[in-house]
């Protein structure tokens, strides 16, 4: 798998005064296709809460390339920017048709529920091998 493909259409609720789709939600819109995608891999956060492992979230960049409306439906393309023992870095690139509308990252670390640092390779390695094949090579 190369990339993650994910589909959200904008719920009136999502809108501001304007008719745009508050830049908030991009934050939930890039959640639920994290989640979606790790699901359909078979490591779901609930499994791996349940394994004892935890993903926070470290950092978030977000460039607003155009504004989408109710109901435009936003096709988010998930890839993986950078894989480390530690870390993973996910792309987010939100398109509307053939529009770029949204172009953001997410660092999520890897942490037992005692807040130590989890190598991942050695606790999910097939998880990892498939992540791999979604990494962005420049």
């Amino acid at each position: 798998m190369e990339s993650y493909h994910y589909q959200h259409k904008v719920n009136y609720y999502e809108t501001d005064k304007m008719g745009v789709t508050h830049h908030s939600n991009y934050t939930r819109f890039m959640e639920e296709a994290r989640i979606s995608m790790l699901e359909e891999m078979g490591y779901g956060y609930e499994k791996m809460e349940a394994e004892g492992v935890i993903s926070p979230v470290m950092a978030i960049t977000t460039e607003f390339k155009k504004t989408t409306t109710y109901p435009d439906v936003i096709d988010i393309e998930v890839k993986v920017a950078e894989l480390l023992n530690f870390k993973i870095k996910f792309d987010y690139r939100m398109k509307v048709g053939e529009q770029l509308v949204c172009h953001a990252t997410s660092l999520h670390c890897f942490l037992s529920r005692e807040g130590r640092p989890i190598v991942m390779a050695d606790r999910f390695p097939e998880l990892v091998g498939i992540l791999s094949e979604m990494l962005i090579t420049k």
